[in-house]
């Protein structure tokens, strides 16, 4: 019967963080019947300002269901993380916050995770699962990690970018409207440093006097589709508000279990720096899917290909009435069934590439 673990996995031995460093996970285990003949474990990894409960709560709107859900009822073993820095994984000063620290603390933890599958110890009513096929999904700043990730340590045999582009990611605007203009980063500068900011002239004419209400209307608008409803958009935009404005306090906070108030701080900001992590897009060889809504982060969808030069095969899904937070979406499962179908070219391909 399909059941969920939860973990705290400690990853200190993984960086030089002044303090112990953990991920929380959740782990949802299919029916071992529904196991296939080569299983698969899929890492996912959520977007800023989330948990891992995006993945594994039935989120509200006009769909229904969780995405963990619908995948271990099809035979999958679904790991849900926490990105250091979120939810319940451990919380650091921002400088060690950036992409290198997060991307080796979910490396540890998920070889932790693949160990107790393989040895079965990680529930004594599961069988053991040596080598399995291994994916990597993330969503928004997820994705951003699972692909240097990917890059660094080939923890995976295909990835799925979702609602990220390695080659240049920004909000649309509704018709119309201004242009958002948002802030591009030096890899090598603070934000504070001269140079920090690339287009810093740019960004405070664009910002000079400017109302924030335009702003924030046109973040929602890119993120939830027209048939999200209204509550559902207000609770999802009033959280970013509160990040933003520094109200993070406990007793400030939504319980949403979906919902994180605080974010890996020095990675996130690189997501909408165009080629921020174009290299490491590069060097991916393993399959890859980019999926996305039909309002989202990605600006040339039909020129995502060309961010994974090396990659041994490429597909890409643009999810009809969907915007960028695809699981509140009414066509999430669709989704959903595009990713399950990739995660089967996956299994299908290891070893023969």
């Amino acid at each position: 019967m399909m059941h969920t673990v939860d973990l705290e996995i400690d990853v200190t031995h993984a960086g030089d963080w002044a303090e112990p460093a953990r991920i929380a996970a959740s782990v949802m285990l299919p029916d071992p019947a529904l196991l296939p003949d080569r299983p698969l474990v899929c890492f996912a990894k959520p977007g800023g300002g989330y948990s891992r409960g995006y993945f594994t709560h039935a989120l509200p709107g006009p769909g229904a269901g969780a995405q963990a859900e619908f995948h271990a009822q099809r035979g999958w073993i679904f790991v849900a993380l926490d990105n250091l820095g979120s939810g319940a994984s451990s919380q650091h000063p921002p400088r060690e916050l950036d992409i290198t620290h997060a991307v080796s603390a979910a490396q540890a933890a998920e070889e932790e995770i693949l160990l107790r599958l393989a040895n079965g110890v990680l529930d004594p009513d599961f069988p053991p699962v040596p080598q399995p096929v291994r994916l990597g999904i993330g969503q928004s700043v997820g994705a951003l990690l699972t692909i240097v990730q990917q890059a660094r340590h080939a923890s995976y045999d295909g990835i799925a970018s979702l609602g990220y582009s390695a080659l240049h990611s920004h909000p649309p605007t509704p018709p119309g409207e201004p242009p958002i203009v948002t802030s591009w980063f030096s890899r090598d500068l603070a934000p504070e440093q001269p140079g920090g900011v690339l287009n810093a002239a740019a960004v405070a004419k664009a910002t000079a006097g400017a109302p924030q209400d335009a702003a924030w209307a046109s973040l929602a608008w890119s993120f939830h589709y027209d048939d999200v409803p209204p509550d559902v958009v207000e609770q999802d935009l009033a959280h970013y508000e509160a990040i933003v404005a520094g109200n993070t306090s406990e007793a400030a906070r939504d319980p949403a279990p979906w919902l994180s108030f605080t974010t890996t701080q020095e990675a996130a900001r690189f997501v909408l720096t165009p080629g921020a992590i174009a290299s490491e897009a590069a060097a991916v060889s393993v399959p890859v899917l980019a999926g996305m809504g039909e309002r989202d982060l990605v600006v040339d969808p039909l020129g995502e290909a060309r961010a994974f030069r090396s990659a041994a095969s490429f597909d890409l899904f643009v999810c009809p009435r969907m915007g960028h937070m695809h699981n509140f979406a009414g066509t999430r499962a669709l989704l959903w069934e595009r990713i399950h179908h990739f995660g089967a070219w996956c299994a299908a391909a290891k070893g023969r590439l």
